[in-house]
């Protein structure tokens, strides 16, 4: 039999206190201002565009895609708060557009959105929830979560149709609202760098943690995009020697409930709500669109420093949750266009682990996507995207389609093929782990390289098999359809995990701050403590970490692909074990500059700094071309080499034999490729030794023809670094490799 409540939400009968009613009421206690006029505008472009209408007239022209709506009203809200609705008569292929006379830059609007309640067959309409815009520029206020912003009625007593009783109750009080702005840069005076892939260097930092507590920046800039732009912030970056910035989410996020009933906020960033507003809280301007102009500022900076700009994104899913999270925006406009639904309409599809998954398959959510990452190009000057969750944006019905419309829309686009394109190669659905699988143009956030150079260093591999491939460009997952080896992002840390100092100070997680128990963040850590779990007194650990943060950092900067550094690594930062610091909004997760001033950490920057030196000015560790195993000239060697600890090139043998040591000779006589001038592509010649046994261990130096004597360029047993060691060594010596180390030699 069906129960009374359900009866009753099948008929969308409101809570007890809400309803028509109530929001009467509550709107009568509100002079409402008089409707301006409407006229007919055009459905495109989407969202509010102020211009100069008929008669030389300005105004904004509204339009939205409301698909299945029975009637859409723009919701103007002047300086007190106080709402005037104006209805949007006009409907074109599915659009609901206007022009408004008068309404100009600053003005503050929403949408309700009028028609069926039926969650049974997917229908979440409600008028009684304030609706942001899909294609607002700027958003003002902050996102907080009291009931009255959720569409059903979230404290039924009968929790299990919960969802399905509508709440009549009004959201407006509650929500933010977008801001109309006018936006006439053309972007004239800026110079993109457009850093070829090969040549990059990425360094992945968060807006405000970056920023917060830099002493070189003004403290009412700390946090904030302006702070980011500010010379001392650039400067940092410039003397590191990076090529680009990945920006954690920038665009208009929400903070989840559970976090904030626990007094805690999203401080990564990853729920967004808005896909084409900058995120308003890293703002120093203001919120009325303000945010807007600072972040083009900070933006022409970093293009200034030589410094490209990419954004971290989430297409994949939005803030909006489940059935039964909030009301905010697409879940009020179209529930059933915008997001998967199960074959049990009331239930959301969840690829991403996060209550919904955008449904890129439809044509209009597909146009949202590439009309947001266009703006962001053209509009907002930045030079690439990292695809968060990318495997679920690449699904066509249910199975991740390498042809999918999503990639193949981008494969096409005349503005999107020309930047970075970032796939985060997996998502938490079904055969969603698709490392190596994405087509040309994209490059991959690549986790078996992370996970082989952290088990090589604590000593976890079995043999050296996978270190090589890993060293070498990961020819083994991208060598196919004209993929390059920088389709590798390389990294040995990220923002979701321990960073650098924790992945050697911590054996496991520590992320107790969060409210959860630790049972959050991966229990996979592949880390070693060294001796001892957290911070100690003993130096001998002390320095052993050291070291191993050594090794760590000149492995990945030595490595064939594109390195990605996480920002505070290259000084140390720690997060006290914490390896989910997702919501830590405070000191855990902001950068600790003092650490730059420290004798026991500022060689680690000095050595990072160095390193990615060495690379820009070196060909060979920057290959466009997988290694063939060749020579490339008459006169060459074959450009890539491997040896044992005798000095003896490897046999198959030795690569499925217990092993802790590996020599690899990179050849820079042997590079495939002509410069810009058509002239042959030649370097130095170098040898690595990678010794991660807990031992020293004599290695041979390879003799004629790989070289007549050798230089010492790194050896990272030593805690300061010359800028260059120099030390000599004839081919054929042995030597002594101390235990933990990497000697990085040039061959002479």
């Amino acid at each position: 039999m069906t129960s009374a409540a359900e009866r009753r939400a099948r008929a969308g009968q409101p809570a007890a206190g809400s309803g028509p009613a109530a929001a009467a009421v509550s709107g009568a206690r509100r002079a409402v201002p008089p409707a301006p006029p409407v006229w007919p505008g055009a459905p495109t472009p989407l969202g509010a565009r102020f211009r100069v209408g008929p008669d030389g007239v300005a105004g904004t022209n509204f339009a939205l895609w409301a698909a299945g709506a029975e009637a859409v009203r723009l919701c103007l809200f002047d300086e007190r708060g106080r709402e005037t609705q104006v209805p949007l008569t006009e409907l074109t292929h599915e659009i609901w557009h206007g022009f408004v006379p008068g309404v100009m830059p600053g003005q503050r609007y929403g949408y309700r959105v009028d028609g069926r309640w039926d969650p049974w067959t997917g229908a979440r309409w409600n008028p009684a929830k304030l609706l942001l815009d899909p294609y607002a520029r700027a958003v003002d206020g902050e996102f907080r979560l009291p009931p009255e912003v959720y569409g059903h009625v979230r404290d039924w007593p009968e929790q299990h149709v919960a969802d399905t009783v509508r709440d009549d109750r009004d959201s407006a009080p509650h929500v933010p609202k977008g801001v109309v702005v006018h936006d006439d840069d053309d972007w004239s005076d800026d110079r993109r760098p457009k850093t070829p892939w090969a040549d990059s260097v990425i360094y992945e930092l968060h807006v405000r943690g970056f920023t917060k507590l830099h002493p070189g920046i003004p403290e009412e800039l700390r946090g904030t995009y302006a702070g980011l732009a500010h010379p001392a912030a650039v400067e940092h970056l410039t003397r590191l020697g990076v090529t680009a910035v990945e920006l954690l989410p920038v665009h208009q996020f929400a903070h989840e409930d559970h976090l904030l009933r626990r007094g805690l906020k999203n401080y990564w960033g990853y729920n967004s709500i808005g896909y084409f507003a900058p995120h308003a809280a890293y703002a120093a301007s203001g919120t009325q669109g303000a945010q807007v102009g600072e972040f083009k500022r900070m933006v022409r900076a970093l293009h200034a420093a030589g410094i490209e700009v990419i954004l971290d994104v989430v297409y994949n899913h939005t803030a909006e949750a489940g059935e039964l999270g909030p009301t905010l925006s697409l879940k009020g406009i179209d529930n059933r266009g915008y997001y998967r639904l199960q074959h049990d309409a009331r239930r959301y599809a969840d690829y991403t682990g996060c209550g919904n998954t955008l449904h890129v398959v439809q044509p209009q959510v597909l146009r949202l996507i590439t009309d947001s990452l266009r703006y962001w190009v053209t509009e907002m000057g930045v030079d690439g995207f990292r695809f968060d969750l990318a495997a679920a944006l690449a699904r066509s019905m249910h199975d991740v389609d390498m042809l999918s419309p999503f990639l193949a829309v981008i494969a096409q686009d005349p503005v999107l093929r020309r930047v970075k394109l970032i796939a985060e190669p997996w998502d938490v659905g079904s055969g969603g782990y698709q490392v190596g699988a994405f087509p040309p143009l994209w490059t991959e956030w690549n986790d078996r390289y992370r996970d082989t150079v952290r088990d090589f260093w604590r000593h976890a591999l079995p043999d050296v098999r996978e270190m090589g491939y890993r060293l070498s460009g990961s020819s083994d997952l991208y060598a196919w359809g004209g993929r390059r080896p920088y389709a590798s992002v390389n990294f040995v840390t990220a923002h979701d995990g321990l960073t650098l100092r924790d992945l050697v100070s911590y054996g496991g997680k520590h992320n107790a701050a969060n409210g959860e128990g630790n049972r959050d963040g991966t229990d996979d850590n592949r880390s070693w403590n060294c001796g001892a779990e957290g911070e100690t007194d003993d130096e001998r650990i002390r320095s052993l970490r050291r070291r191993q943060l050594r090794n760590l950092m000149t492995t990945l900067l030595l490595s064939t692909g594109v390195p990605m550094l996480v920002a505070g690594d290259e000084l140390g930062r720690t997060q006290r074990g914490n390896n989910n610091a997702y919501c830590q909004d405070n000191e855990i997760s902001w950068l600790d500059w003092s650490l730059l001033d420290d004798p026991s950490w500022r060689p680690l920057f000095d050595l990072t700094s160095r390193l990615i030196a060495l690379r820009h000015r070196h060909p060979v560790l920057r290959r466009r071309a997988f290694f063939s195993g060749r020579a490339h000239s008459a006169a060459g060697l074959r450009d890539l080499a491997w040896f044992t600890p005798r000095g003896e090139e490897m046999t198959e043998g030795d690569w499925y034999a217990p092993a802790a040591t590996l020599g690899m000779y990179l050849s820079g006589q042997d590079i495939p490729g002509r410069d810009e001038r058509g002239a042959p592509v030649l370097d130095d010649s170098f040898l690595a030794v990678l010794h991660a046994g807990d031992r020293p261990t004599a290695f041979v130096l390879p003799g004629p023809p790989w070289a007549q004597r050798y230089e010492v360029v790194v050896d990272t047993s030593r805690e300061e670094q010359s800028e260059a060691p120099g030390t000599l060594h004839p081919a054929g010596a042995a030597v002594t490799v101390p235990a933990r180390s990497v000697l990085f030699l040039r061959a002479g």
